[in-house]
């Protein structure tokens, strides 16, 4: 297995050797055929969620991991497994509770008899995969959240001092039901910052759901889903995803968003002053720059532009600025803040 130094969204692709002008042409007809197929391939089996789709389709481009908030009953494990087989990649899904272990995920030591006498040997766990669905995250003990923050940062596991490298790519979807609070271990923010985007998955609209009725109520099966690309061609695309150009106009626009959610930022608007505690790291200015790379290349574009970077802004913001509580007591969200922000930062 290959060892990344850092597997979160701000490092990069495996590097490639020289590659010629025809063959980055070659590479970006492959990426979108490739892009095309797997959003044929997802929509065999999941109805509607196109957005939703295309956020977790650029976590992947950028090699970060995502955040998905959303009610029970609205598909999450079902999209995540067909998103991987599409990819031809490795899934296992890790359900959180409140008695895991670290070991039940990094894997652990065993003593086994064998010819030469007693040994030890590591047995992998189930984060040992290309795409890994942690479902409520938060159900489960800090000491544990922190084996999966170490995995999601290092792309490496420790046991007993050992250090055992994940494959790449390797990226984690960690779940979170946003009605059921109590008995949880609310995320650090140290730790919601490794995460690219906080997706909020809501319902579908009613044409959608009919579609949903109409398809799984008449079948008994799944539809097959075909994997229509390869690790190493994944690795590829997020090499190419770093080399669509920005201008320096856009990434001071990323610059200025970010810092303005800062409440001690001039740039910062009364309703940042009045109703946020703590704005968004440099890492989120590099993340939404990322994510706007990989929604422009998705597109069909070559260069990134202020639209890409307000359809990115929301999802790569929302965990990482800190309400305060008059927010709470006037009933204001981060998502309004946001939202008011984006609108007068990001004007046309």
């Amino acid at each position: 297995m290959t060892k990344s130094n850092d597997t979160s969204a701000t490092t990069k692709a495996k590097p490639q050797d020289t590659v010629s002008e025809q063959k980055t042409r070659e590479l970006v007809e492959l990426f979108t055929q490739q892009m095309a197929a797997i959003r044929e391939q997802v929509g065999r089996a999941v109805v509607g969620q196109q957005e939703v789709v295309e956020q977790l389709l650029v976590t992947l481009l950028v090699g970060g991991h995502c955040l998905i908030t959303g009610m029970p009953g609205t598909a999450k494990t079902l999209l995540v497994s067909t998103l991987a087989d599409a990819l031809g990649l490795s899934f296992k899904r890790i359900q959180f509770t409140p008695d895991l272990m670290p070991t039940d995920i990094t894997g652990t030591d065993i003593i086994d008899e064998g010819p030469d006498g007693r040994q030890w040997n590591f047995v992998p766990g189930p984060i040992f995969a290309n795409v890994v669905l942690a479902d409520e995250i938060n159900r489960t003990p800090p000491k544990t959240q922190a084996a999966l923050l170490e995995a999601m940062q290092e792309q490496t596991v420790t046991v007993r001092g050992n250090n055992h490298q994940l494959e790449s790519p390797f990226f984690v979807l960690a779940t979170q039901n946003p009605i059921e609070l109590e008995g949880t271990y609310p995320l650090p923010e140290a730790q919601l910052d490794r995460f690219l985007f906080n997706v909020v998955l809501d319902y579908l609209s009613a044409e959608d759901e009919l579609g949903v009725v109409n398809r799984y109520t008449t079948r008994v099966d799944l539809p097959k889903i075909e994997a229509c690309t390869s690790q190493q061609q994944i690795l590829k695309f997020q090499w190419l995803v770093r080399q669509v150009p920005v201008s320096e106009e856009v990434n001071l626009q990323a610059v200025d968003l970010v810092r303005a959610t800062r409440p001690d930022d001039e740039r910062a608007s009364d309703m940042v002053k009045k109703y946020v505690k703590f704005g968004a790291s440099v890492r989120a200015t590099m993340f939404l720059t990322l994510a706007a790379k990989a929604r422009a290349l998705l597109a069909g574009r070559y260069h990134v532009t202020t639209d890409d970077l307000k359809s990115q802004a929301l999802p790569v913001l929302r965990h990482r600025v800190l309400e305060n509580y008059f927010a709470e007591s006037d009933g204001v969200g981060v998502d309004d803040i946001l939202n008011d922000l984006i609108a007068t930062r990001l004007a046309s």
